[in-house]
């Protein structure tokens, strides 16, 4: 029988049962995977499937399904609980990243990335929700900053691994595949059978919901998806398509990355606490208007290896003070909101992640600069939005325009 446990019992747990230890398991085995699958992803398909920039665009496109019909969550929790969900999806992850190199073609590769992101994108939805739910407000920035570390710590773990044992050890891309996704179902399985269900104090509306006074909340989601595909498809191929990476070198850049964040996350978590949200994606996508725009600047002006290598690390710290928009909206949702809008911002975070890097991959071959270049854009536009946050946002104060329009709380 499922063994029920409210949060406001949890603390009597050990340490190790109680709700956030899960969710820093959670975020610790998620990356496991998911980083491994990205490190080798660019050498893999260029070496084992001879793709170029149209087969990454449109690889990266079938992936970003599943994030625009993450919307399904909500059907699926009027028949499974949230906490469920999240570890199966976690599960189903792990399993489809460890078969990975057994698809080394086009149509393969298409089909596994598909199972594997459902994985990704429905756990990473149902925990989005868990965090908002389980975390009490006034400590939400430090602990997501905490999260956002332990995530990068078992990012490095996977990618130190790599780095180390890739040429020491001629390393196949088939067993690394094949350890790194077990891993992640492992810890999935583990979480699933030792943990309680935790009962949060608010029940979650289980149907869809579009409120009026999220809207600025709905416009940032849009336009971090936009932008990040940018990002997450194109800066890590330029460094293969361009400089010739390998993979100890392409995960040595990655390596780079999460030691940063390792370091920072915990300080932006309270930068964000003490400055708030504004402030902190303002200077966000202030950040990424530059490196964006450097970016093109190495394809205009020939710009070399070293400020690219720079660039992509500048780029995923910048990335990292995204969890201010998730503790924006903690603030202005009602509490039973979070699960279906965690759903529904995951569907528009994805709707230009769909087309996206398929119709950039077509822009690609003929001008990467010019991708850099609508990158810049957006995180413009991005910022115009951000400075529409005030500094206190609360139910009934969610946009600087509140207090001169009254939105009706719908």
């Amino acid at each position: 029988m499922m063994h029920l446990v409210r949060l406001s019992e949890a603390p009597g747990l050990p340490l190790w049962r109680r709700p956030v230890s899960l969710l820093f398991l959670m975020a610790f085995a998620m990356p496991v995977a998911f980083a491994t699958w990205s490190a080798l992803l660019n050498n893999f398909v260029i070496e084992a499937a001879d793709f170029d920039g149209v087969d990454i665009g449109w690889l990266h496109t079938v992936r970003e399904i599943p994030g625009f019909l993450a919307i399904g969550v909500i059907a699926l929790i009027m028949v499974i609980r949230e906490q469920v969900l999240g570890v199966v999806a976690l599960m189903l992850l792990g399993a489809a990243t460890a078969v990975t190199a057994w698809f080394p073609s086009l149509g393969g590769l298409l089909t596994v990335t598909m199972l594997s992101s459902i994985g990704f994108h429905y756990y990473e939805t149902v925990n989005q929700s868990l965090q908002l739910q389980w975390i009490d407000k006034d400590r939400a920035p430090q602990t997501l900053g905490w999260l956002v570390a332990a995530g990068s710590a078992a990012s490095l773990l996977a990618y130190g691994l790599l780095v180390l044992g890739w040429k020491a050890f001629d390393l196949s891309y088939n067993f690394v595949y094949l350890t790194a996704g077990g891993f992640t179902a492992a810890v999935a399985l583990f979480c699933l059978l030792a943990y309680p269900q935790f009962e949060a104090p608010n029940p979650q509306v289980k149907r869809l919901i579009l409120r009026r006074r999220y809207w600025l909340y709905y416009l940032l989601q849009f336009m971090s998806g936009a932008r990040r595909q940018i990002f997450v498809v194109f800066a890590a191929f330029m460094m293969v398509e361009r400089f010739g990476f390998e993979v100890h070198e392409v995960t040595a850049l990655f390596m780079i990355n999460f030691l940063a964040n390792m370091a920072f996350a915990p300080l932006m978590g309270r930068a964000v606490a003490k400055w708030g949200e504004r402030r902190a994606l303002a200077f966000e996508y202030v950040g990424l208007i530059a490196v964006f725009l450097a970016y093109g600047g190495i394809y205009y002006f020939g710009w070399g290896v070293v400020l690219a290598a720079a660039l992509y690390v500048i780029d995923h710290l910048f990335f990292a003070l995204a969890f201010a928009l998730k503790t924006y909206f903690q603030k202005i949702a009602d509490p039973g909101d979070i699960a279906p809008t965690a759903a529904v911002a995951f569907t528009i975070n994805h709707i230009a992640a769909v087309f996206l890097p398929a119709a950039l991959g077509y822009l690609w071959v003929t001008s990467p600069g010019g991708v850099f270049a609508l990158a810049a854009g957006m995180a413009a536009a991005s910022l115009m939005l951000a400075l529409m946050i005030p500094r206190h946002p609360e139910p009934g104060n969610e946009t600087v325009f509140s207090a001169l329009v009254a939105t009706p709380a719908e």
